[in-house]
């Protein structure tokens, strides 16, 4: 089991860098897996804990789990609020745009149509001198997510309607650009990160900022597009 990585911790919640590849709890969608992100943090502080949002088991970063009920309802609560901000870092197939909103309505699991909003920033452009399909060079783009809404996959999919892909993702993502990823840099991660949670706390009041590092691999693929040719 991976050491627990804790960020952030009080007497009514407890932070976590999420891992990729961790689910939040037990799922009948994920028979596969064996560890669960609540159970190591209930098994650290000897107590039971309750998670009050997620994250899609191959995004890392930010997890926030509350110490009581009254307080993941009192989070849920927050989190609901315009107050609250969530950012996000990726890697994407493409040059992406300097700035960009996007108001695009998901469909849920039940079918039901519900509204979603992300904000984007690009931060960085990337070309490689790697051709691929028809073109001559490899682009890519590292960017910033805010979503507005808590939908599901939600940043996931409003880019993947936005034709610029999330390398790694499978469900919504460019199976030939994750099997280049695969065969060049031996990378199986998908690049989506939690970054950082601003929220202001229901029990003092006080402004809070919880940021997550990169994880390695994250990292090391950022460094490997660094040293091509950045524009």
């Amino acid at each position: 089991m991976a050491v627990l990585d804790i960020i952030y911790e009080d007497a009514w919640i407890i932070a976590i860098n999420k891992p990729h590849g961790l689910l939040v709890h037990r799922s009948s969608l994920a028979r596969d897996a064996s560890e669960f992100a609540l159970q190591q943090v209930r098994d650290h502080l000897g107590a039971h804990v309750f998670p009050f949002h997620r994250l899609d088991r191959k995004t890392s970063g930010v997890l926030i789990f509350a110490k009581t009920k009254e307080m993941a309802h009192a989070m849920q609560t927050t989190f609901a609020s315009s107050s609250t901000s969530k950012e996000y870092v990726a890697l994407v197939r493409g040059f992406f745009p300097t700035a960009y909103q996007l108001d695009h309505p998901l469909t849920n699991e039940k079918g039901v149509q519900q509204s979603a909003q992300t904000d984007f920033q690009c931060r960085h452009h990337y070309e490689l001198p790697l051709p691929f399909g028809r073109f001559p060079t490899s682009r890519y783009s590292f960017i910033a997510a805010y979503p507005k809404t808590g939908r599901m996959h939600q940043i996931r999919k409003h880019l993947n309607h936005m034709r610029f892909p999330i390398i790694g993702d499978r469900p919504h993502g460019c199976n030939k650009q994750n099997r280049l990823f695969k065969s060049e840099w031996n990378m199986t991660t998908m690049m989506l990160h939690a970054q950082s949670v601003a929220f202001i706390h229901p029990v003092t009041g006080q402004s809070i900022t919880i940021h997550a590092s990169k994880s390695d691999e994250f990292q090391r693929i950022i460094a490997v597009l660094s040293a091509g040719i950045q524009v």
